[in-house]
């Protein structure tokens, strides 16, 4: 895919507020686990509000990272949307971002006070890395990464107190203190390089293990965290899903629901590494990007990167 056709199709413009809709899709193609797919918000293209990143707080409002208005945002569970923090503006727009051009939000994580951790890619070294946005404070740098470099998916350890978080470009995954500092490299392996745009992408942290996805290889894997927090070996769970993004485990099981962007689907995949679809444009999603899972309701973010046709929160009931 090149650079030019990314540029062209991700492009952003002038910001305004999401519109909480609902609605239903006729002739779904929705398979189980999931059922009953609904929008409940459709954010703004115009606005370059793309949703890349969901998390769920404890009051079950969905709190989304939108990529192209450097914004985090509350959905409440009627579909009020409200800012809880907007991320400086790269000075050029983000012009030496790494194969887009264009600057964005990435991974986001919530700790157990209600701290938030946003990724921030930027193309630049004053600005690239790992944001933290604090209720009633402006959002602070706490660990810079370099401006060639693309952080992405990301989770914490707070029982050890590091943020883990995938480059998809230099293809590493970094380790950082959750207070803030200089990253290091945890662990570089060939199972993390990109083949034509973004390689490691997806992150999550699981019985003391990180799981990653690679897009371009269309790979899921298990990095076991060994004593002292060395990496284990690259363990691979499962293949052949080429445009994977982030993910998330369903229940107690090591089975997991990925969004699958460039095909424009979400899939299950199950713990033996068999994996199919569980849902479809005709559901509704269009470039998914991520999907969060609380009890008995998930919901799935489509950036609509690629198709710049509606970018959106889906929310479907799931029957583990």
């Amino acid at each position: 895919m090149s650079k030019k056709f990314l540029s062209k199709a991700l492009a952003g413009v002038i910001a305004v507020a999401a519109t909480a809709v609902a609605s239903v899709t006729p002739a779904q193609s929705v398979a189980a686990p999931l059922s009953d797919p609904r929008i409940q918000v459709h954010f703004n293209l115009k606005a370059n509000q793309r949703p890349e990143t969901i998390i769920i707080a404890p009051d079950g409002a969905a709190l989304v990272g939108l990529a192209g208005s450097n914004q985090v945002v509350r959905v409440s569970p009627s579909g009020e949307v409200q800012t809880l923090g907007t991320l400086p503006a790269a000075p050029d727009g983000g012009a030496g971002v790494p194969i887009l051009g264009y600057s964005l939000l990435t991974g986001l994580v919530r700790t157990s006070d209600g701290t938030l951790y946003v990724g921030y890619v930027t193309g630049r070294d004053d600005l690239n890395g790992i944001w933290r946005i604090r209720p009633g404070k402006l959002p602070q740098r706490i660990v810079a990464t370099p401006g060639n470099g693309f952080p992405n998916g990301m989770d914490v350890d707070e029982r050890t107190g590091q943020l883990y978080f995938s480059d998809s470009v230099l293809g590493l995954i970094w380790r950082a203190p959750l207070t803030g500092g200089k990253p290091t490299v945890w662990l570089r392996a060939p199972q993390f390089t990109r083949t034509d745009v973004l390689g490691v992408n997806g992150l999550k942290i699981r019985n003391g293990a990180v799981w990653a996805t690679n897009t371009d290889q269309g790979t899921l894997m298990r990095i076991p965290i060994r004593h002292g927090g060395r990496p284990g070996p690259v363990q691979a769970r499962s293949s052949g899903i080429q445009g994977i993004d982030d993910f998330a485990f369903v229940g107690d099981s090591d089975s997991v629901i990925a969004a699958v962007n460039l095909p424009n689907r979400v899939d299950l995949i199950r713990a033996d590494g068999s994996h199919s679809a569980v849902l479809e444009a005709s559901d509704g999603i269009s470039g998914p990007t991520t999907v969060a899972i609380r009890g008995k309701s998930i919901y799935v973010a489509s950036a609509s990167f690629l198709l710049n046709e509606d970018p959106n929160l889906l929310l479907a009931a799931l029957t583990p």
